[in-house]
């Protein structure tokens, strides 16, 4: 068997993805997302240009083999664009995979070690009393865990809360859109935020908050400290992590769980901060973080030393990378929560799924592969769009890590 031809699909039903389809000599194919937020061309044209004319003729069997010729074969590791690339030629070998095999793709890694995922939903609003009304519609459909994030008085844009009703989606049409930041005002207002949650729902719901990489280590410290009494679930990206030793100064101060990685590429982003359990959950991507193939390295080394998975579930993963997490979420044993934003109605036509939500758990029947298709001739309606996520300064003009 080989790959006869494999192709790169840009569509923009309401958002930017990039698709790759693998096709083989016997007529299965397989898909991989290759989306990478605001810079979707750039892992168009590394695949069409670098990638792609070196795999025609390849056995689409030898998936490891693939992936590490990818991988070191390129010289220049890593990357978001390289490690994206990666992942959806992975993606689509693993789904051939499962269709040649009959069997879906959790099979291939293991087989099932739970029913279905636990996902965690946005609960979002302009101030408090917005954000415990999204609370309290995210538990009356079922969620058993919420991501809270609420306005902050004198900031008029705050990561996590749209303008507009529907789900957020931060990024924008046109060119970056730019936004001011005021950490004091943020760290005055959030733990007030989980307190009035708490007294509104009680400690039933799972609530988590994304700081979204603002804060200094010992700031982030000082936010976990105080909301201890509220018990999160974790505290997301306090901190940015290029800089792994830096967790270790906030893990001195609070015993709130911590979350990272969405950001990611490999392995060797997040070693530190594993094998020093500096974090309680690993947030990469399958997208990023080269496919399943690589992130079942992180996810098994995370298990060793008692990290589980809390992999980024948001809109700028297609209903391709979100089947290949629900796969690989179903097998590993070490999971620990699935985020979930829910597509709208015309990206789920476009991509076609099994995966659904049954009471606060991702569920998905026994299809091979998978599970997830592409029409293309309704992608073709929706072309590419540029489309930014923001920036941030703070109030003094300066650049600042949105």
């Amino acid at each position: 068997m080989k790959i006869e031809q494999i192709k790169t699909i840009v569509t923009c039903p309401g958002r930017n993805f990039v698709t790759v389809k693998v096709v083989t000599d016997a007529g299965v194919y397989g898909l991989g997302d290759a989306t990478l937020n605001g810079r979707e061309l750039a892992v168009r044209t590394y695949l069409d240009e670098h990638v792609i004319p070196c795999l025609t003729g390849r056995d689409p069997r030898r998936i490891e083999d693939i992936w590490q010729y990818l991988y070191r074969g390129a010289y220049w590791r890593r990357g978001p664009v390289t490690m994206t690339a990666i992942a959806a030629i992975d993606m689509a070998l693993w789904d051939i995979l499962g269709k040649l095999a009959g069997m879906p793709v959790y099979q291939l890694l293991g087989g099932r070690s739970r029913h279905g995922l636990m996902v965690y939903g946005h609960a979002t609003g302009r101030d408090h009393a917005e954000a415990i009304d999204a609370v309290h519609s995210h538990i009356a459909q079922g969620y058993k865990a919420i991501r809270v994030q609420s306005g902050v008085p004198g900031l008029s844009k705050v990561y996590g809360v749209g303008t507009q009703p529907g789900h957020y989606e931060p990024a924008q049409k046109g060119l970056p859109p730019e936004e001011s930041w005021d950490t004091a005002l943020y760290l005055r207002h959030t733990p007030e935020l989980f307190r009035k949650v708490r007294e509104a729902v009680g400690f039933g719901p799972h609530l988590l908050h994304d700081a979204h990489h603002r804060l200094t280590p010992i700031e982030a410290a000082s936010l976990g400290k105080a909301l201890e009494p509220f018990s999160l679930f974790w505290l997301e990206d306090a901190t940015p992590a290029e800089n792994q030793e830096a967790f270790r100064l906030i893990r001195q101060h609070t015993t709130t769980p911590l979350a990272a990685g969405e950001i990611f590429n490999s392995l060797w982003d997040c070693k530190d901060l594993i094998s020093h359990q500096l974090i309680d959950y690993i947030r990469t991507t399958i997208v990023h973080a080269g496919g399943i193939t690589h992130v079942r390295r992180i996810a098994d080394f995370a298990a060793i030393h008692q990290v589980r998975t809390g992999f980024h579930g948001a809109t700028d993963l297609s209903p391709v990378c979100m089947a290949a997490a629900v796969n690989f979420g179903l097998w590993t044993p070490n999971f620990g929560i699935q985020e979930l934003m829910p597509h709208g109605s015309l990206v789920d036509a476009v991509f076609p799924h099994n995966y659904r939500l049954e009471d606060g758990y991702l569920v998905m029947d026994d299809v091979p592969g998978l599970g997830v298709d592409i029409d293309e001739r309704l992608a073709a309606r929706y072309p590419y769009e540029r489309a930014y996520l923001p920036v941030a300064r703070l109030r003094d003009g300066a650049m600042w890590n949105w």
